[in-house]
């Protein structure tokens, strides 16, 4: 197939750019000790993107013959064609970047093809086991299993002819518990670009179960969060969701062409100094982050980009179309998640770099606050960083020790004003290595992540 696409766009006329992709997945959910779902689906096509007097045209085929894929050109031309008296603007040209070329791979030694479907189902079966069998007051039981196998051959004509592996397994546990009418819930979930061992190695499977449990049962006897403006800890989970989510999207390049808050802000100073956030393709710090893209779906060769470097906003996150628009190198962030998607800007593993602080001394600074853990089931984002999310375990923090744990706290606020109330970057790191997926009109298997941080924020609850 690599072949056939190198000397199929040899013999284009203009740009084009073919993304062959197949992929399969698996998808397993047993509920209530019920099998829920177990399907696995192969799909398997070519996308084609054209440039034609400054303007793209895109089409898809499921027909991979050297007929069908010179129809799809021909298509995605004639689209640039038709929808090119209507463009106010036109694409100017496309920036260089390192195109790359030969074979990329997910480095496992065991690769999720060597485990039977059986295997998966019975790993499925016993986490739901456990999460039912836990506790008297579990009312409701879920686990799932799922993966996306991916294989990609990017070919352009300016240089790009890339063959990659790609390998995303994940797991996923969740309890809910009643007592007396009333009713909680914990979940917990696990996901990595690797192998079968590689995600059990991650978070042990009896552990995610186990947690969940925990959360749920504990959350029955916790009274609520009480509302304010206070300090917080927030563990490495919630700051990749900071990161990802109220400041990630604001960096991407087609949002701040739309209007994004940090349109004007490079090279202002927008965090702590103590607060460099990145996103890389590489799984900088510890292996097997969710994000990992060797190659973006322009075939180019990905790098660390730095965002904020101690706390001077230095870069936005480019495809080659808006880095020729803003004069800068591209950075590798242009996704499709299958074939009959357009490449959009996307994140990959988006993070802080670790600090100086320990936890414990983190802590023991906090004379009252909250330790805040994880993503709860709800939060939003806007293109000018207000956020407000769901915590999925909080837990007070009383003369610099923590304590019990409290439910239905959230979090607000904006993220750049929280990013400058840092006064501490811990010395440890994490992913957040979670199940799912970011959505941004498609799909796109992210991680993000970072050490302990200590903030201000608004806490919301209810008021004593």
């Amino acid at each position: 197939m690599q072949k056939l696409l190198e000397q199929i766009v040899a013999g284009a006329s203009g740009w084009v750019e073919l993304r062959y992709q197949s992929r399969s997945t698996k998808r397993i959910t047993v509920r209530n000790g019920k099998l829920e779902e177990s399907s696995s689906v192969l799909l398997a096509g070519l996308g084609v993107r054209a440039l034609v007097d400054g303007v793209f045209g895109f089409a898809s085929t499921s027909d991979v013959s050297e007929k069908g894929i010179l129809a799809a050109i021909d298509a995605a031309q004639g689209a640039a064609r038709t929808s090119a008296p209507s463009k106010k603007e036109r694409i100017r040209g496309l920036a260089d970047a390192p195109m790359a070329t030969g074979t990329f791979a997910v480095a496992t030694d065991d690769p999720l093809d060597g485990h039977t479907l059986e295997e998966k189902l019975g790993l499925v079966i016993k986490l739901d086991e456990r999460i039912r069998s836990a506790a008297e007051e579990i009312v409701s039981s879920m686990a799932s299993y799922g993966e996306i196998q991916d294989e990609k051959i990017i070919v352009t004509s300016d240089g790009a002819s890339a063959h990659v592996f790609d390998s995303k397994p994940e797991l996923r546990a969740l309890a809910v518990a009643g007592r007396n009418g009333d009713q909680t819930m914990g979940m917990e979930s696990s996901g990595i670009t690797g192998g079968w061992s590689d995600l059990l190695g991650i978070t042990p499977p009896e552990k995610l179960a186990d947690d969940a449990v925990r959360l749920a049962v504990d959350q029955l006897t916790a009274s609520h969060a009480e509302g304010k403006s206070t300090v917080v800890v927030l563990d490495p989970g919630l700051v990749g969701v900071l990161c990802h989510e109220a400041i990630g999207h604001t960096v991407e390049a087609d949002i701040v062409l739309g209007g994004a808050i940090t349109s004007d802000k490079i090279g202002q100073a927008v965090a702590s100094e103590l607060v460099t956030l990145c996103d890389s393709g590489v799984s900088e710090y510890l292996p097997h982050a969710v994000g990992i893209l060797p190659v973006d779906d322009e075939g180019v060769l990905t790098q660390k980009t730095v965002i904020i470097e101690k706390g001077v906003l230095r870069s936005f996150l480019h495809n080659r179309e808006t880095a020729a628009h803003y004069g800068v190198a591209p950075t590798g962030n242009a996704r499709a998640f299958v074939y009959s998607d357009d490449p959009l800007i996307r994140m990959r593993n988006t993070y802080i770099e670790s600090g100086e602080t320990s936890l414990e001394e983190m802590i023991a600074g906090v004379k009252e606050g909250y330790y805040l853990r994880e993503l709860g089931m709800s939060g939003q984002a806007d293109s000018n960083a207000e956020f407000m999310f769901g915590v999925r375990e909080a837990r007070k923090i009383v003369d610099g020790k923590i304590g019990e744990l409290v439910r239905g706290a959230t979090i607000s606020g904006n993220a750049f004003d929280v990013l400058k109330s840092v006064d501490a970057v811990g010395n440890d790191f994490a992913w957040e290595n979670g199940a799912g997926a970011c959505g941004k009109g498609q799909a796109a298997k992210v991680d993000a992540g970072g050490p302990h941080l200590r903030c201000t924020m608004t806490i919301g609850g209810r008021q004593a």
